[in-house]
């Protein structure tokens, strides 16, 4: 009897050992699965975004009156851009911010331009947008604080060693 008591713990004990092994297997498998499967703008897309803002900058620099469907584009295109940075942040989205930050400021909308542009410094910092954009919002009075560099534990401590 207390071969089968034993023999059963065991067993149960090893299926639950499988069990366990497995889910986070699934699990893993599962998040690898909705990483793939997140929303991409396709080049299609990209380049009908550009377009509406070339085309509104022309409309601006032509003197050409902005229709409420011109300011609906407006509105929507910095949503598109604002939700598509919430999935998958990319370079390619630089000049974009950029091209809009730079449109807000010629309208005169300033807090969207300072948007626009702190997302370029922020996220694409490395592109040759980010300097242009640092630019523009030190013209506009807008000071940029930059990250201070993290020091290393023994760095650290030869700056304390110093002031003794």
């Amino acid at each position: 009897m207390r071969k089968i008591i034993t023999l059963i713990c065991l067993v149960m004990f090893a299926m639950l050992c499988i069990i366990n092994y497995t889910m986070p297997a699934d699990a893993a498998r599962k998040n690898t699965k909705e990483k793939q499967e997140a929303p991409k703008v396709d080049e299609e897309q990209l380049k009908n975004l550009t377009q509406k803002i070339d085309l509104l900058t022309r409309k601006y620099y032509t003197r050409e009156l902005y229709s409420p469907q011109d300011s609906d584009d407006l509105i929507n295109i910095k949503l598109q851009l604002d939700e598509i940075m919430n999935t998958t942040p990319e370079p390619v989205y630089a000049p974009l911010y950029y091209k809009l930050g730079s449109l807000y400021k010629l309208r005169g909308m300033k807090a969207e331009c300072v948007d626009c542009l702190k997302t370029v410094i922020e996220n694409f910092s490395d592109t040759a947008y980010g300097p242009k954009a640092r630019e523009v919002l030190t013209e506009m009075g807008i000071t940029i604080k930059e990250p201070e560099p993290l020091l290393g534990e023994d760095e650290e401590y030869e700056e304390d060693e110093e002031f003794y």
